[in-house]
């Protein structure tokens, strides 16, 4: 009988997740005593098989909806008798009546300095707008997309050494450490709630990247092109450029100290070796370190931004 008055007294968590991110974050969860996730629901168009191991291993329920938003579904919901939603890299928008379940209704962690960075591909578009720092938000979910009042925000630098794959990973484990504190404080009661616009009355919000948006135009700056670039890398599809009908891959590049700057056509190959091609922007010329093509590239080549 103590037994399982202890087992009722935990605080009962209902999970709405899917990719590295979430996997973190659920191995914390499961091993605080004083939590019980109760069921994970994946995103129906791919679920993640990661999360459906640790279902199983743990006894937890798997379910599935394509409307986590359905009546039925919604009843479902409630069986559980959850005192918290959590949302890790779910794709299905919140409406208010799922939102308001469970007594301390339901909240989301984001990969994004809100109110800024709103959207998606948060973390590829701070490096293409060269920001020195990127921010990780747990916040209450509303009808809004990454709208609600913000509970903790944290903030890391990025320099010049980091690229999509460091910020990834970094986010991966900083996603779960903010998501689980933010969880304490809700259970204990002291949980702040900051509207976001106390911080900015606007902010922005990101569309996601689709195929085509991944290929360079040379027309721009070194610092663009860079930036583009390493926003792009593995496990991004890489930048893309275009060398007669023949599409070249590039996973990274470096900025040339001191380059010159001078007047050109840019895309034009400078300067070739076994490591590194030497192309023109619009202001200089960048280092292409790592590539991908299956044809000879020379001095003097064009490299295109489409075909």
């Amino acid at each position: 009988m103590g037994k399982m008055q202890k087992l009722s007294q935990k605080f009962r968590l209902g999970y709405f997740a899917d990719g590295p991110w979430a996997h973190e974050t659920l191995k914390r969860l499961i091993a605080d005593e004083s939590l019980q996730v109760c069921f994970i629901c994946p995103r129906n168009d791919s679920p993640d098989a990661v999360l459906e191991k640790f279902s199983k291993k743990y006894n937890i329920e798997w379910i599935i909806s394509e409307n986590i938003n359905s009546s039925t579904f919604q009843e479902r919901l409630k069986s559980y008798k959850c005192d918290l939603f959590v949302s890790m890299s779910f794709n299905q928008i919140f409406k208010v009546d799922t939102i308001e379940i469970p007594r301390f209704k339901t909240i989301n962690c984001h990969a994004g300095k809100l109110p800024f960075y709103r959207g998606r591909n948060i973390l590829n578009w701070a490096l293409i707008n060269d920001e020195n720092d990127f921010g990780i938000t747990v916040h209450y979910v509303d009808e809004g997309v990454d709208a609600g009042d913000i509970i903790l925000q944290r903030v890391f630098p990025i320099t010049d050494s980091d690229n999509y794959c460091t910020l990834l990973n970094k986010a991966y484990f900083e996603c779960a450490d903010i998501l689980c504190e933010s969880i304490r404080l809700i259970k204990s009661g002291s949980a702040p709630r900051i509207p976001q616009a106390l911080i900015h009355p606007i902010g922005f919000y990101c569309l996601q990247r689709t195929k085509g948006d991944e290929v360079i135009d040379w027309r721009q700056g070194s610092r663009n092109v860079f930036n583009f670039i390493r926003a792009l890398c593995l496990p991004g599809p890489m930048a893309r450029t275009f060398l007669g009908d023949k599409e070249i891959k590039i996973n990274k590049s470096e900025m040339i100290p001191n380059a010159p700057v001078f007047k050109g056509f840019p895309g034009s190959v400078l300067g070739i070796s076994k490591d590194a091609i030497i192309v023109k922007t619009l202001d200089a010329s960048i280092k292409i370190s790592e590539w991908y093509v299956d044809r000879k590239i020379k001095i003097g080549d064009r490299f295109q931004s489409s075909l």
